[in-house]
């Protein structure tokens, strides 16, 4: 949960709130001088109300103004720079949103449905410390505020105190005031959250692993296990991690080779362990839960020589988008099977992943996503070490030639679809590698008869989409 102040932190509504001051002024005869109040927005109405009518009358004057504000002030207020970009930053990293604000609540609900902003809770009518026991009791670790106020409410909370030049507050007077973190307006916060998002889902696995004591990792070579491997090895040692990676028909040779070298490179024990998922009939009847015998399969080989080892856990890649996704039979398979998932315990996703490997300089942290040769095989078509042979020469071929004929791919798959290939690459170049012969050439002399190019281009689980009722493996 993160929290946000609403006047000039969110939304401008120093317009909208001179015209409800002008009406009021015109309605009492006061005079009031607007230009002033709408430089120093921030304390409670009540506070402003008394600079400019006797106490007895504060609290009638401020009933009227209220009053006046939903007919004068909602239409005249616009969202500042940056405020939807944050909002969906939160919801980007799976959080919610809340708005704690000075102004009367249902003033600031009227703001917040007029201009469309996805706050998912609102609290009106606090100021200061009141504001850190409405954060305190919806869990928000971070608050969002451009006054001297809302520093006072994130202390109170004991959340994130995020403070935005956007009011009447300087950065200079934040910094003084105690704001753990600055910002000209909120165009900065997204990559702030992300960069803090990603230190606090760090030192979640620093501790998750710590708490393993040992572990073996279920090493692909991927970008998940190769990050999963590197953090086990800076925060375990070496002496008490080791990679294990199945070597069977499914496994690239090209990956193979990466990841005996990335473990070399880590100083870890790398072992090669021989795994025979093809004599699992589920395996090779190749249904829409293939993966569940995968995994299977895996966790049958991997957990003997993990133990063997001395290691106490015997860990996989899994990461926080993976549990998201949905489709995944492999990854209940590996939970039956006993296994442990630190990136998905410490919530990391697959771009927080990246961004990571690369500040720690791993080869993988740009490594495109690189799943087992079966997952090239359609649903209900049989897996058998040929087909999967062919598959591999395939895919070795077209990446020759298109990088000879300087067709710069990133991702790429052959598709078996029993009768004939589809090659998927990436979609801004489908076009071109259809047009190019000697890439479909290289296809068919690696054993297919009959060639397409799949103009939607290549996406993650491409063949969950032939499935006629993918829901029934979830």
């Amino acid at each position: 949960m993160v929290g946000f102040d609403l006047d000039m932190t969110l939304v401008d509504s120093r317009p909208g709130i001179g015209a409800a001051w002008s009406v009021l002024a015109a309605e009492t005869g006061a005079a009031i001088d607007i230009p002033l109040i709408v430089s120093r927005l921030g304390p409670p109405l009540e506070i402003e109300v008394a600079n400019w009518f006797p106490a007895e009358e504060v609290s009638a004057v401020a009933a009227r103004y209220r009053e006046i504000y939903p007919h004068h002030a909602v239409h005249g207020t616009d969202v500042l720079p940056g405020a939807r970009e944050a909002l969906a930053a939160v919801h980007r990293h799976g959080g919610r949103t809340m708005v704690v604000t000075g102004k009367h609540e249902p003033n600031a609900r009227l703001h917040l449905d007029h201009l469309d902003l996805a706050v998912d809770h609102l609290v009106g009518d606090l100021w200061g410390e009141q504001k850190g026991v409405a954060l305190r009791a919806s869990g928000a670790g971070v608050y969002v505020g451009d006054h001297l106020g809302d520093l006072i409410g994130a202390r109170a909370a004991g959340a994130i105190a995020v403070g935005v030049a956007t009011g009447p507050i300087s950065a200079e007077e934040l910094r003084a005031a105690g704001a753990d973190v600055v910002l000209p307006d909120l165009t900065g916060f997204p990559a702030w959250l992300d960069a803090h998002m990603a230190d606090l889902r760090l030192g979640a696995l620093r501790e998750r692993l710590a708490s393993l004591g040992s572990v073996a990792v279920a090493f692909s070579g991927g970008a998940d296990s190769a990050f999963l491997l590197a953090a086990a090895v800076r925060t375990l040692g070496a002496a008490d991690v080791l990679a294990l990676t199945t070597d069977s028909a499914s496994l690239p040779a090209i990956e193979r080779d990466a990841a005996r070298a990335f473990a070399a490179e880590l100083g870890v024990r790398h072992e090669l362990v021989p795994s025979d998922e093809m004599a699992r009939a589920g395996y090779r009847d190749n249904n829409g839960d293939r993966c569940r015998f995968c995994k299977t399969e895996l966790m049958a080989v991997l957990a003997p020589v993990a133990r063997a080892a001395g290691m106490a856990h015997l860990a996989t890649g899994t990461n926080a988008d993976d549990a998201r996704a949905g489709f995944r039979p492999g990854i209940a398979a590996a939970a039956e099977a006993g296994a442990v998932t630190p990136l998905l315990d410490a919530g990391l996703t697959k771009a927080q992943i990246r961004a990571i490997s690369r500040t720690w300089g791993l080869p993988t942290w740009n490594k495109p996503a690189a799943a087992c040769l079966s997952s090239r095989v359609a649903y209900g078509v049989a897996i058998t070490p040929a087909r999967l042979a062919r598959v591999e020469r395939a895919e070795t071929a077209l990446r020759v030639v298109l990088a000879r004929d300087g067709i710069a791919v990133r991702n790429l798959r052959v598709r078996d679809l029993g009768q004939f290939a589809r090659i998927e690459v990436d979609a801004a170049l489908s076009t071109a590698v259809a047009g190019h012969e000697p890439a479909l050439t290289a296809v068919r002399d690696a054993g297919f008869a009959r060639v397409e190019v799949d103009p939607l281009g290549y996406r993650e689980g491409a063949m969950n989409e032939l499935l006629p009722d993918p829901e029934s493996y979830r």
